[in-house]
């Protein structure tokens, strides 16, 4: 993943709503997310180079998903698959917080990244450059390829759209106003956005400013390079989770789409 926008307890109706972006190159096999049959319990996309994820989710309602860290000096050369660590989250039976611990560990093997993981009471974030781990307050939040909440333009606007979403009919207190179904295709209106930023808001993230142009907007065109494919996740307070994901073609329309739904299932 390479753009994420989340809401924690945010919501009295919606504990945990994402909308994710991820952007790999074109080249790069993959399939839409479903429900594994190497490992039963885990529904996720999958790269098909390393056979790993980039975010995905458990029948227990346990959730995990990365973002690289753009930083090209941050290169390690052979360095494993990241996608790997999001199956290990997944698959674990430990807190969030001693998951992400237990990683933290492994930081120096891998490039750059962060990974965000949830166990249903707690969310926390692993941020490999510098072996933070945190539990996060309540709110809403975005991540991208530096740390968490660092103010680039996409990652401000996404954000500011979820929390916009989310507080239709709450100043009223009408909590039950937001439709499931309108808050997906709000998220995918969202994550759609190809407007690139300003050259004076840019990060320098050690790539070209050619580069920073076409990384700027949330949904990125570039050449051999591109959104892959947009989640989103919706968990109710009732434990039931929806799980909608777009894939996109090389010229940025619709490959795909997939909706999953299911019941929480507590591990035993």
């Amino acid at each position: 993943m390479c753009l994420i926008v989340f809401a924690w307890r945010a919501h009295p109706r919606y504990p945990l709503v994402v909308a994710a972006n991820r952007d790999e190159y074109l080249s790069r096999p993959s399939s839409p997310a479903h429900w594994w049959a190497d490992a039963p319990d885990l529904l996720a996309g999958r790269d098909l180079e390393a056979g790993g994820t980039w975010m995905g989710l458990s029948r227990s309602g346990r959730f995990a998903a990365l973002t690289n860290y753009r930083d090209p000096s941050r290169h390690v050369e052979g360095a494993p698959s990241r996608g790997v660590l999001v199956r290990e989250a997944l698959e674990a039976e430990l807190p969030a917080t001693r998951v992400l611990q237990g990683l933290g560990a492994e930081c120096s093997r891998y490039a750059g990244f962060n990974l965000l993981v949830g166990d249903g009471s707690t969310l926390a974030v692993l941020e490999s450059t510098n072996g933070t781990v945190r539990a996060l307050e309540p709110g809403i939040y975005g991540l991208s390829n530096h740390l968490l909440d660092s103010p680039w333009p996409k990652l401000l606007k996404t954000r500011a759209g979820l929390a916009e979403l989310l507080g239709a009919g709450q100043a009223e207190g009408r909590v039950d106003a937001l439709d499931e179904h309108a808050l997906c295709q709000g998220l995918l209106a969202l994550m759609r956005d190809p407007r690139p930023a300003a050259d004076p808001h840019l990060p320098a993230t050690g790539v070209s400013l050619e580069w920073e142009r076409w990384l700027s907007p949330a949904f990125i065109r570039a050449p051999g390079y591109g959104t892959r494919c947009t989640s989103v996740v919706v968990q109710h307070d009732d434990g039931r989770i929806r799980f909608d994901e777009w894939t996109w073609d090389a010229h940025g329309e619709q490959a795909s789409a997939v909706t999953h739904r299911f019941a929480t299932q507590p591990t035993t």
